[in-house]
């Protein structure tokens, strides 16, 4: 641990430039203008070298790749589809299911839209939470409830529940996909403006 603390000060910036002041310090002896105080020059000039280092810059977090992540919740998402199959909803939920997972499977295609996401961390968050969390724990909730109802019938439908649920989810993948299709038009309009100002330089 000292060993590796001991390789790593000598290469901190503070030495190098430490030890640069300090060769200073030797070339002056050398040369004849420290005298016999070279040693208090040289050691101070090393001194002043490390007090005008610049600081070391600290390395940065190395977080996962947004497209590794999108991978990840295609997967997650192929996982829920298959448990999604066997699970009997009625026709009006059976719809609104289908029209959230043809959204999200629009949203995770691997085109163009996928390249936004990978600059849009926090949609590929809204994906995952999607995905991940908020639809199966939907889905979960109504077939435990739906269990429960059919033991004390006359209780509110889960069935509604679960409508309203897959409704707001809908919500959310579609304001997502609005805000993918905003970046995507500012983008055309910047190229456009950039062809406009380059022609008019010719």
């Amino acid at each position: 641990m000292a060993t590796s603390k001991a390789f790593a000060y000598l290469e901190s910036r503070k030495n190098l430039a430490a030890s640069a002041c300090g060769l200073v310090g030797v070339v002056l002896t050398f040369t004849g203008v420290a005298g016999p105080y070279w040693p208090v020059v040289v050691a101070g000039l090393y001194g002043a070298g490390a007090l005008i280092a610049p600081p070391e810059r600290p390395t940065p977090p190395d977080f996962p790749d947004p497209s590794a992540q999108l991978d990840e919740v295609r997967g997650d998402f192929e996982k829920l589809r298959g448990y999604l199959a066997d699970i009997e909803l009625s026709v009006t939920a059976a719809a609104r299911l289908r029209e959230l997972t043809e959204l999200l499977t629009a949203l995770l295609d691997r085109g163009w839209v996928a390249e936004l996401l990978t600059h849009d961390p926090e949609g590929v968050h809204v994906l995952s939470r999607i995905v991940r969390r908020d639809l199966p724990e939907a889905v979960d909730s109504f077939v435990r409830t739906r269990w429960w109802t059919r033991m004390t019938p006359g209780t509110e439908s889960p069935e509604l529940h679960l409508e309203r649920q897959l409704g707001l989810l809908k919500k959310d993948a579609e304001r997502l996909a609005a805000s993918l299709h905003e970046v995507e038009a500012r983008r055309q309009e910047t190229h456009t403006r950039y062809l406009e100002d380059r022609g008019g330089t010719l």
